[in-house]
């Protein structure tokens, strides 16, 4: 197993069924308390410890997916809402 990718790789799926959608859209509602449940109760050392060798620490993680939704969340938003929204990118190493 490769640690880089702890749950495998990404896998397409082109044409997933409406019970597959409903079972990500369930998933990304769990995600918030299944996030606090598992870091809740580390202390500051803990939470910066890296997961793998040169990897993200817990807190640089959580932070991420933080990051990551918030942005998907701000640009759907604008898809739906603008005639000719721009997608625009940044640099996410900084």
């Amino acid at each position: 197993m490769d640690p880089r990718f702890p749950i495998g790789p990404f896998v397409f799926k082109p044409d997933p069924s409406q019970a597959e959608r409903n079972a990500c859209i369930a998933a990304i509602e769990r995600a918030p308390a299944a996030l606090r449940a598992a870091v809740s109760g580390l202390d500051d050392e803990q939470l910066d410890t890296p997961y793998r060798e040169r990897g993200w620490s817990s807190r640089q993680v959580v932070h991420h997916l933080f990051d990551s939704h918030a942005n998907a969340f701000i640009r759907f938003r604008l898809a739906l809402t603008e005639h000719h929204p721009r997608i625009t990118a940044y640099n996410e190493a900084l």
